[in-house]
């Protein structure tokens, strides 16, 4: 782990945490992370006051159980502990904290024994009547001692041989500082000598009362021997329920040390989830001063940063793992609550030149090693910067392909940084790999360290050469050496990339219009809910009315009386003249200038407004006067036009057709002929001639598996005899 924290550049961090707790340990917290991280935000609503400095006990513990006596001191630690459990019974907790706390019984001879002592450890007076007495024979024989100096230092005979009148504590002695020839007048022993040459002088006068003094300090030691010796028989009765105890002091000096960190600059903790989603919100790495937060998605299996040199690819990198162990360990950091990270079984860090002479292993062979060894674990996230470091970037982008896509099946998360882009661009089509480019600011020539996701980065390698002040010569001879061609490459995919960022941001402005469409959609099928519930409710009420009013017609008809039936159709009349229905006013629209109209089938603008009457501008191009009554809201703005996008190809300066690729490697004579032909089609040709040779067939059969399958190949076939026969093709376009 020290390995790692060191890796991820957290060594101050876990350091200024670590400097919390009340006695060292681990900064792991074992056990259910979920119940820990509960029982913290439930602490975290109390002001509760951190423990003391107490000693590891581990080896006090120990020696209980082999029934030995512990020091004064010793039993001080554990009473310490007790004593922050005592203060901790006095909060009405609640939940699981509650419970936690309900656990911890204190039998009743633990609590005498806290009783023993004061704050400052030492035994309180009446606990026992010898020690007492002990005690106070000794502050007795000290007061005696010191008035007898008292008297020697007033004394006419001794004074012009003293230095200073006060008693002196050398060596635990009670002396005089004196001049030389002080023998003439005090018979006393030289204990020291001061650096101005004086000396420091024990009084025979008062060697009888040093010497019943030391008596007592003896006597004193017995009786306080034989009242640790008691008390360590309660501790070693009691020594199951103080491993238990001291158990839970370390759990709680976890919850406190890491609810007091959190409160050092605003920290949230951030609890790992079982989802699979991985979401770095506004991340500031605790190594960094006035950090840029960082956001990044990080859920797909492989992340892949590329981009400008210095442009804070590797720290995105240390940032990804240092959020993921910091919150597998429960330590809170600085990050929105929003961040979301998954719980991984390991975290692997593959930051640094593995090489070594004293192993004999160079830095590819170390790499190898390291990646070896990530076959044997799963559930795992593992960051690796520059990946082909240390062999040929072609060959090692195969290599590094592979093993990746076998990683993956492991249920390993790889995060990598790289500088070659073709390790890159073959792992692009894959839909687990997530692409993310450093950006690098062109007009101030400087990175933005900012990250743009789904594209891939140009390094900036001369730029950032001319920015550390190489040569302008060297750079630009090393331009020429490097071509035109791949120059044009890195033009191409940062064209790629600016317009992926201008994508992003029109995506973004228009989610925000759906955002607000939405929202309004929503204000309306409301309005329309409520509107039907109250015309439902009318109907209700409408037809139990028209039902009584109907009864009592009924009544009427049925009764033989003609007065009666006057009476009941009165009835009748008298409820269908009280049926109300209450009126849904209409909503009454307020325009404005500028706002979108519909007028029966015809929309338009509104363009201004006279009384009660608008000028609308129809999307027709016609103008309009109508009532401001016959208009309606309308949110379609007319469809736009079309942009027609086309894009002009020059044809090439120079074209050949003839290509020879004789010598070559399959894979460099594939690449040179996809060019040749690519060439070709823009120069116009229809039929062009290429040498492959006889030789073992490997290049030959490349080339025709490659001729069957490009699309603009209409058919070749072996050429003459005096141009080749077997041993060329006369491809047709």
């Amino acid at each position: 782990m020290k390995k790692l924290i060191k890796k991820l550049d957290l060594n101050d961090y876990i350091e200024n945490f670590s400097k919390l707790f009340a006695r060292e340990k681990s900064i792991i917290l074992e056990g259910d992370i979920n119940i820990h991280y509960k029982i913290i935000q439930e602490l975290s609503k109390y002001d509760i006051n951190s423990p003391k400095q107490v000693e590891n006990l581990d080896s006090q513990l120990m020696h209980l159980q082999k029934q030995g006596v512990l020091k004064v001191y010793e039993i001080y630690e554990f009473i310490k502990i007790i004593n922050y459990f005592l203060y901790l019974k006095r909060f009405n907790f609640e939940g699981k904290l509650l419970e936690l706390i309900e656990k911890i019984i204190i039998p009743n001879d633990i609590l005498n024994v806290c009783n023993f002592f004061d704050e400052k450890a030492n035994l309180k007076s009446g606990i026992n009547e010898d020690f007492d007495n002990i005690k106070e024979a000794i502050n007795k024989n000290k007061e005696e001692t010191k008035q007898s100096l008292y008297r020697l230092v007033n004394s006419s005979k001794l004074k012009p041989y003293l230095v200073d009148m006060q008693v002196h504590y050398i060596n635990e002695q009670e002396c005089l500082l004196v001049r030389g020839g002080f023998n003439h007048t005090l018979s006393g022993s030289v204990i020291e000598r001061s650096n101005a040459g004086f000396f420091y002088v024990v009084p025979h006068s008062i060697s009888e009362l040093k010497q019943k003094r030391n008596d007592l300090e003896n006597k004193k030691e017995e009786v306080l021997y034989k009242i640790c010796k008691d008390i360590s028989y309660i501790l070693e009765k009691n020594l199951l329920f103080l491993k238990f105890i001291n158990k839970e002091f370390d759990k709680f000096d976890h919850y406190i040390a890491r609810i007091f960190f959190a409160k050092i600059g605003d920290k949230n903790f951030i609890l790992p989830s079982k989802d699979s989603k991985n979401i770095l919100v506004d991340f500031c790495h605790p190594a960094l001063e006035k950090a840029k937060p960082i956001t990044v998605d990080f859920s797909k299996k492989v992340i892949m940063l590329t981009g400008v040199n210095a442009g804070g690819k590797t720290m995105m990198l240390k940032s990804i793992l240092s959020a993921i162990f910091l919150s597998k360990y429960l330590l809170p950091y600085n990050a929105n609550k929003s961040t979301v990270v998954s719980n991984f079984k390991a975290i692997n860090a593959v930051l640094d030149d593995p090489q070594s002479v004293k192993n004999d292993i160079s830095t590819f062979a170390g790499r190898m090693l390291e990646f070896s060894k990530l076959f044997e674990v799963k559930n795992a996230i593992v960051g690796v910067d520059e990946i082909e470091l240390g062999t040929d970037s072609d060959e090692a982008a195969s290599l590094f392909k592979v093993i990746i896509e076998d990683l993956i099946k492991n249920d390993i998360k790889i995060i990598i940084t790289t500088h070659h882009k073709r390790l890159a661009a073959l792992m692009a089509a894959n839909p687990d790999v997530e692409l993310i480019a450093a950006l690098y600011d062109e007009e101030n020539q400087r990175p933005t360290y900012e990250f743009l996701q789904g594209t891939i980065g140009k390094s900036y390698a001369f730029e950032t050469a001319l920015r550390y002040k190489i040569p302008i010569g060297v750079v630009k001879r090393a331009k020429e050496v490097y071509g035109e061609d791949k120059d044009r490459l890195n033009e191409l995919i940062e064209r790629s990339s600016a317009l992926e960022l201008e994508y992003k941001q029109k995506i973004a402005k228009l989610n925000s219009e759906i955002e607000n469409y939405q929202r309004l959609s929503n204000n309306l099928k409301e309005q329309k809910e409520e509107l039907d519930a109250h015309i439902n409710k009318e109907k209700s009420k409408l037809h139990k009315e028209y039902k009584d009013a109907r009864e009592e017609a009924k009544k009427a008809i049925k009764t033989k009386l003609i007065s009666d039936s006057h009476r009941h159709l009165n009835i009748s009349h008298k409820l269908v003249s009280e049926i109300e229905v209450e009126k849904v006013e209409d909503e009454v629209l307020n325009f404005e200038v500028g706002n979108r109209v519909k007028y029966n089938n015809t929309k338009g603008e509104i363009i201004s407004i006279k009384g009660q009457k608008a000028f609308i501008q129809t999307d027709a191009g016609m103008k309009m006067q109508v009532l401001l009554s016959d208009l309606k809201r309308s949110g379609n703005p007319p469809p736009k036009p079309k942009i027609k996008s086309s894009v002009k190809v020059e044809k090439p300066q120079n074209g050949d057709i003839k290509l020879d690729l004789h010598g070559l490697r399959a894979d460099e004579a594939i690449e040179n002929l996809d060019k040749f032909l690519s060439d070709a089609l823009l120069a116009g040709f229809e039929e062009v001639l290429v040498y492959h040779g006889i030789g073992t067939g490997k290049l030959a059969f490349a080339v025709k598996e490659f001729l069957k399958k490009h699309p603009k190949v209409k058919g070749f076939e072996d050429a003459h005899p005096s141009s080749g026969g077997f041993g060329a093709k006369v491809v047709k376009l």
